[in-house]
This record gives C-alpha cells, sequence and structure tokens, in this order.
C-alpha cells in the first residue's frame, strides 16, 4: 500500500459506529477484538459496543490477564493469543473432494468465495506479520489462490499503540508501535477532556471511506496528543532484543549448550508456534468414506514442534529432541528466515513469551547465546 499525502483528520468517539456502518455498506465483513473467556480474541463485530471497552491486557512469560483500566477506551489493550492469520490463512480448510463412480473418479477443487474482511484495530506489528506472511503467500511464482483472494480484498483499520506489555518489543524489531504504512486508515485514541481519534489516510480506499462520515481536520495540539500516546507505548515497552549481528550469531551456535538448557524446559508443545502471527507450518490430511467411494483433502496448520512434522519415511523423525525442534524454530525465526524471505520471521508482539506454559522467552534466549558466544570468541 502506498501511504497518501492527506492530511490527519480526527473522529469522535460518537462517531466510530458511522465508520463501522460506511464498512458494512461497501460489503465488508467487520472482524474486530472481542472480550471472550477472559481474553480478547478476533471475531465478528457489529458496532463499538462489541470492542473490549474498559479493558487493558497484563502479560509477562506464561501471564495474561484482561483487568480494567478506569476508563472508555475501545483500544486500551496489546495483543491477545490470535493472529489476523486465521482468516488469511484458516486453521483447516478444504482443497478438494473426489468421488467415484463405477467408470471414473471426478475431483473436485474447493474454490470458496473469499470474503472482503475490514480488519478493526490492527496493530503495527501486526500489519509487519501480515506483510511477511504476503511475502509467503503471495510470491511471484507459487501464489496460494485462497491466500491472496483474501488478501486483496481486505480493509486494514489500523490502531496504533498508546500503551505496551512487558512481553512487547516490537520497537527492537522496528515494526511499532506506531503503524507507518501497510493500512487503509489508521487510528490514534484520544482520551482526555474529550473522546476522538486522530486518523490517518494510508490509501485512496480509506480517504474516500472517510470522506462519508463525520471528521475534521486535526490541528496541532491533536497531532501532539496522538505523538504522546505513541511515546508513551515506547517508554513501557518491557523487553529489548538486540539484533545486531544475531542472524550469523545462531548460525553459528547449532551445539551451544544453552540449546540443551531451553530444552530442559520446553513442553514442544506448539503454542509458540500457534499464537506466532507470521508462523506458517501446515500439512493435508486425506480422508475418505468407508466405502471408498467418496475422499477429501484438507490443509491445516502444522507446527515444527510435533514429532511427525519432519519424519521420513523409513527413518523417523529428522528432529527428535526438544533441543532440535526448539533450535530449529528459533534459528529460522531469526535468522534463516532471512535466507529465505529477506526478512526476520519476529515482529515483536511478544505472543510466544504469554503463552508459552512455561516461560520460555525468545529474548532471553538469544541474549544468553549472544553472551556466550562472546565468552567463546575472546
Amino acid at each position: 500500500m502506498k501511504k497518501t499525502d492527506s492530511p490527519a483528520a480526527c473522529i469522535d468517539r460518537k462517531d466510530i459506529d458511522a465508520l463501522f456502518a460506511a464498512l458494512k455498506a461497501e460489503g465488508y465483513a467487520l472482524v474486530g477484538p472481542t472480550v471472550q473467556n477472559g481474553v480478547i480474541v478476533y471475531d465478528d463485530i457489529s458496532t463499538a459496543g462489541d470492542l473490549p471497552i474498559g479493558w487493558r491486557d497484563e502479560q509477562e512469560a506464561g501471564t495474561y490477564r484482561l483487568k480494567k483500566r478506569g476508563d472508555a477506551a475501545l483500544f486500551g489493550y496489546n495483543v491477545g493469543p490470535q493472529a489476523w492469520k486465521k482468516f488469511l490463512f484458516p486453521p483447516r480448510e478444504k482443497l478438494w473432494t473426489a468421488d467415484k463412480t463405477r467408470h471414473a473418479i471426478a475431483f473436485h477443487p474447493e474454490t470458496p468465495d473469499a470474503p472482503g474482511y475490514a480488519f478493526i484495530g490492527v496493530r503495527a506489528c501486526d500489519i509487519h506479520a501480515i506483510r511477511v506472511q504476503d511475502k509467503v503467500f503471495m510470491s511471484k511464482n507459487h501464489a496460494n489462490p485462497r491466500y491472496k483472494a483474501r488478501r486483496e480484498k481486505a480493509f486494514i483499520l489500523a490502531v496504533n499503540c498508546g500503551q505496551a506489555a512487558k512481553t512487547c518489543f516490537c520497537m527492537s524489531m522496528n515494526t511499532g508501535p506506531k503503524a507507518e504504512d501497510g493500512f487503509d486508515l489508521a487510528l490514534t485514541e484520544i482520551i482526555g477532556d474529550s473522546h476522538y481519534f486522530v486518523v490517518e489516510t494510508g490509501t485512496e480506499q480509506g480517504k474516500a471511506l472517510l470522506d462519508k462520515i463525520p471528521h475534521r481536520a486535526a490541528n496541532e495540539d491533536d497531532l501532539k496528543s496522538a505523538a504522546a500516546c505513541t511515546d508513551n507505548a515506547k517508554n513501557e515497552m518491557g523487553r529489548k532484543l538486540d539484533t545486531t549481528g544475531l542472524k550469523d550469531i545462531l548460525s553459528r551456535n547449532y551445539e551451544n549448550p544453552r540449546w540443551e538448557i531451553v530444552a530442559e524446559r520446553c513442553l514442544t508443545c506448539a503454542n509458540c508456534t500457534m499464537v506466532c502471527p507470521t508462523c506458517f507450518c501446515s500439512t493435508v490430511e486425506d480422508t475418505t468414506d468407508l466405502a471408498g467411494n467418496h475422499a477429501e483433502r484438507w490443509q491445516t496448520w502444522d507446527s515444527c514442534f510435533t514429532m511427525d512434522f519432519t519424519h521420513l519415511h523409513g527413518g523417523g523423525s529428522v528432529r527428535h529432541s526438544e533441543k532440535a525442534r526448539y533450535r530449529q524454530w528459533m534459528t529460522h525465526k531469526l535468522s534463516t528466515w532471512f535466507d529465505q524471505f529477506d526478512t526476520s520471521g519476529c515482529v515483536g508482539c511478544g505472543r510466544c513469551i504469554a503463552w508459552c506454559p512455561v516461560g520460555i522467552d525468545i529474548t532471553e534466549e538469544a541474549a544468553a547465546l549472544r553472551t556466550s558466544d562472546g565468552e567463546k570468541n575472546d
């Protein structure tokens, strides 16, 4: 998306429903943050009343809790366990069916209509995550048609962070806390004497939508308030990851004793890969009816932490130990991903830290490897 040169505007809190109505009038299905079972998850929404009004999230290694903020913020949280990839790259999807008759077998590819999603409340780190998955699924020669169709129809309504969780380290990855591009519209929530949003336009499509709802031009005080929100998120950033030379550090430390230490804690539960907004591993499952006349092929998410993921016929699993599997995941994420896609596979959202049952911290592990690498080379 090429950012427009349109000046910033302001939308009053009471006009957010007008924004949502304008999106629905354009045919978009609204998906945004909701509170369910004590966590913030992305689901169908209709009005601003469906948003997590007045809730914030407290996150630490292996910990996630929702608490009241004391105000009526619509987007006063950071990120929950879900990423937007579940809508662009569903966890389970039918690829084709086949039916056998007396004389032939007929294959029927699944070509579902791609819904036009409006993603509400996309954080800067998740915009970068979507961009990473674009590299995976929309390469020139090997595009995934299902992903491509959904992605091209998506409207991105970003929200800049006004706070940060203790697990956030997007500043280290240059992915936040402010969305610089990759959105149609970007909101910064201002709560003070009045409750409103400073709006930046990212595309002509976003500009056309803004023109359909009540708004006013942003003044200098509005822009200062928006900048102060972003500064607050920067000051609250809970983690840091020194990326200097990290790709090479990881590539020369495959036998570092630190992998054994983390393996003693790792449950290989695959939580980190399920919550990660960029992980893209999948497998296919074939099923058939008892008579053998009808078959289906389904694509489902998979993880490099499972034993079956690297199982070779006649040879067993390539990565049979906890050490090998965690090393594969972290090294791919922070090192060899550059070789494949010319970017990091980590956007600093901190989900893998919060949702690891034993609180393994990727920033801590990277720092430990850096320290031991330096000691080894002294």
